[in-house]
């Protein structure tokens, strides 16, 4: 029998949460303060330590450093009002499984405990297999890097994998954000469930809550057959927001409903479909500066942001950037059919040395068209883009800051619009206001 520890110094509330979890075969516990719960936690362990945050001398997230270090399999779920969700957040970085925000149904609670020993079970049998092997270089299609920020990244996907907190990748366009969220599904326990990506920025406004939601056959014009959205297609598995920050305002409240509540209705049916998902976003804007100017939801953000990973660019793990080439240099020899083997020394010093301002999208792109214009079986340098050639050619060349290639991209928005602000910010994929502060930032004359 599972037990349980409340901490919690609404009696009233507490004792009619003990007598809930106790018709659900919980062995329940419960404590007033934070004194009476470490002396309960002296003396015994539990599966689940299910506290609020704000308590009499103190508050729910002193606990855990004990709580992890004397029992890693307990599991701490916060309970918390609007006001302290960013503590809770907080202390999910630091151990705790999860956080439900009062006021709460006992559905929703059960399903977080269960969620929460569902892990715990996990992680009790992981505790007692022998340790791994050494991992291979390649997992699936996730090839891990040799740099230090590579393996903090590998690091990070093997630490929030096992959960179910939402992560919100963040990242230059071309870092691999998509990618990594596959190889997070991958090593969760939803792998073999499925996994959807949506591009945030590519839906039409319009349409936008049935692609999410889907629709019911005749619902509104051209709704000729019943239609299964995102969401529901993803159920069981996860389900990937690319660019979230794309999101309308109107559309940011659908998936917070969503996310929160855990259940959706098609567009023009009103029967509710139960979901069992995680929320995987992705963007390469800085959503606190949309949050703080007011364009992007504050709750919204940190219900996606329960861990949050920096996918690095290419720039900031160069010891990587011939490992990437030769996996790149396979993937091209299998889609051309072609048998290069390898770079030489000449082409590998022009990989080395160029800048890379989009990232391993661009580097896939650039080797694939090398591949192309190799005859024999070695990558010469005059197979590579005149771009790579050009923007290395002299030792002294200064390699991009991100700060630099930051002011060229908004540079060339504003050429390509014919410095009209209002498209060049949509080119950019960032609110007017930011790209005004981004002008004002590097001094640009326009």
């Amino acid at each position: 029998m599972p037990k349980i520890l409340i901490i919690e110094d609404d009696t009233a509330f507490c004792q009619m949460l003990q007598k809930f979890l106790t018709k659900h075969g919980f062995a329940v516990f419960i404590s007033y303060s934070i004194k009476e719960a470490e002396e309960q936690l002296s003396t015994s362990t539990f599966d689940i330590i299910l506290s609020d945050v704000r308590l009499p001398k103190g508050n729910g997230v002193t606990l855990l450093p004990q709580v992890k270090k004397e029992s890693p399999t307990t599991q701490v779920i916060l309970m918390t009002g609007y006001a302290e969700v960013k503590t809770a957040v907080n202390a999910m970085k630091k151990g705790a499984f999860d956080y439900i925000s009062k006021p709460f149904t006992p559905e929703e609670i059960l399903s977080v405990i269960n969620n929460a020993l569902n892990v715990a079970h996990t992680k009790e049998e992981t505790l007692k297999k022998p340790a791994p092997s050494p991992k291979k270089q390649e997992q699936g299609s996730f090839l891990v890097g040799e740099s230090e920020r590579s393996k903090k990244l590998q690091q990070y996907i093997d630490l929030v994998a096992p959960t179910n907190m939402s992560v919100l990748l963040t990242g230059e366009s071309g870092t691999g954000k998509e990618v990594t969220a596959n190889a997070i599904h991958n090593a969760s326990k939803r792998k073999g469930q499925p996994f959807v990506a949506v591009d945030c920025g590519a839906i039409p406004k319009e349409i936008a809550t049935s692609e999410f939601f889907g629709h019911v056959k005749g619902s509104f014009t051209g709704a000729i057959e019943d239609k299964k959205g995102h969401f529901e297609a993803a159920n069981g598995g996860t389900l990937f927001l690319d660019e979230v920050g794309n999101l309308s305002y109107e559309h940011q409240v659908q998936l917070l409903r969503a996310i929160q509540e855990r259940k959706i209705k098609r567009v023009g049916s009103t029967k509710e479909i139960q979901l069992d998902l995680r929320i995987i976003a992705a963007t390469n804007e800085n959503l606190l500066e949309a949050v703080e100017e007011g364009s992007f939801r504050e709750d919204l953000y940190h219900r996606l942001n329960e861990f949050s990973i920096e996918v690095p660019s290419l720039r900031d793990r160069r010891e990587d950037i011939l490992l990437f080439a030769n996996y790149f240099l396979d993937r091209a020899n299998a889609d051309l059919e072609k048998e290069v083997l390898e770079f030489s020394e000449e082409a590998k010093q022009l990989l080395m040395d160029y800048p890379w301002p989009g990232n391993l999208r661009e580097m896939k792109n650039m080797i694939k068209r090398a591949v192309l214009f190799t005859g024999g079986n070695t990558v010469l340098s005059s197979s590579l883009a005149e771009e790579i050639v050009n923007g290395t050619k002299s030792s002294n060349t200064p390699v991009f800051s991100k700060s630099e290639y930051e002011k060229e991209r908004i540079l060339d928005a504003l050429k390509q619009t014919n410095f009209n602000k209002s498209k060049a910010a949509k080119l950019l994929q960032i609110t007017r206001k930011t790209l005004y502060n981004k002008i004002n930032q590097y001094q640009l004359e326009v």
